[in-house]
């Protein structure tokens, strides 16, 4: 029978425009304020379209923020993998620290709510877990690892100043914390 619905092909873009339009309802009002309708709407999808992708809430929620981590770890990764050198590399992690090149206020405030919200679900604690992870070892490509774990420690809590005191930060004192860092701690491998 031509034209039934198991005939017509899912929107393949349908799961990621949801996982988007959650991370925009997020962004926009936190997560204590993101529901299955005003993700649909803002998706423009049907409601019943998010039980179909999605088993409730909590796992659309995880999804996004795992989403989030994902292209945000690899936008980091590729940041370290184009240095060349170890003032490269260094100079890669400043760029991360002060954004805007990674980190914009959106993701900021997405990461601020994967952060709260990892407090009270295993998953997303479990992607915020990895995602520290990941960033060590995306680090690890340039530097041995007591320094990556100083310099992640930076990687998220300089940014945190910055968006909370609305002012940027002072480049030449992130990158003179960074070589002291890196001089400090040991050679680049």
């Amino acid at each position: 029978m031509a034209g039934t619905r198991k005939d017509t092909p899912n929107d393949p873009a349908r799961r990621a425009r949801i996982l988007e339009a959650a991370l925009d309802v997020i962004a926009d009002g936190g997560v204590h304020r993101a529901t299955h309708r005003r993700i649909a709407a803002r998706a423009g999808v049907p409601l019943g379209s998010l039980t179909y992708y999605f088993a409730g809430l909590d796992d659309l929620l995880a999804s996004a923020f795992a989403s989030l981590a994902d292209r945000m770890a690899e936008q980091y990764r590729g940041m370290l993998e184009a240095a060349r050198t170890r003032s490269e590399a260094e100079e890669a992690v400043v760029a991360v620290i002060c954004g805007p090149e990674y980190g914009s206020d959106r993701e900021m405030a997405l990461l601020f709510e994967m952060y709260a919200y990892g407090n009270h679900n295993p998953a997303v604690a479990e992607t915020a877990r990895l995602w520290l992870l990941r960033s060590r070892e995306s680090l690890g490509l340039h530097f041995p690892p007591r320094t990556c774990l100083a310099l992640d420690a930076l990687v998220e809590g300089w940014p945190m100043h910055r968006e909370f005191e609305h002012a940027p930060l002072d480049r030449a004192l992130v990158a003179a914390t960074v070589r002291t860092i890196v001089a400090g701690l040991g050679e680049a491998v």
